[in-house]
């Protein structure tokens, strides 16, 4: 599937500041989420975007997965907060996963999309994109 013309790739990945680019392009979970009535009680399509900017470790990977941000734990979390039951809004779901992606302290800055795939027949999607940053302490 190609890429939208209205979304920009994103340059994330830097060799001078030893940032590298993890992501996960439009994961499809059938979610419990909405506020209007029509939406309680069933489940619908949702498509997920992460994309983390992640410290790269001083003294590099060694091929080894403890190095690194795994997608895979990535996608688990997200799979789990879905799980997790009924929210009302994408906006909600967005700030959690951000808030998981964000715990594991190698993630600078984790941008999440999630998009409701049949709220309005005739729109593709609909949905939200949020940034959150680690602060710094």
């Amino acid at each position: 599937m190609s890429q939208p013309e209205n979304v920009t790739p994103l340059k994330i990945a830097n060799a001078e500041r030893a940032i590298r680019h993890v992501f996960v392009r439009d994961l499809l979970l059938d979610a419990h989420i909405g506020v209007y009535k029509h939406e309680k009680g069933g489940t619908q399509p949702i498509r997920v975007n992460v994309d983390l900017t992640v410290a790269e470790a001083v003294h590099g990977h060694g091929d080894s997965l403890d190095n690194v941000v795994c997608y895979a734990t990535v996608v688990d979390r997200i799979r789990s907060i879905v799980a997790e039951g009924h929210l009302n809004l994408v906006e909600s779901l967005a700030e959690r996963i951000a808030g998981a992606c964000l715990e594991d302290e190698r993630v600078r800055v984790a941008r999440i999309r999630v998009e409701k795939l049949a709220a309005i027949p005739e729109a593709a999607s609909v949905g939200v994109e949020i940034e959150r940053m680690r602060h710094h302490s």
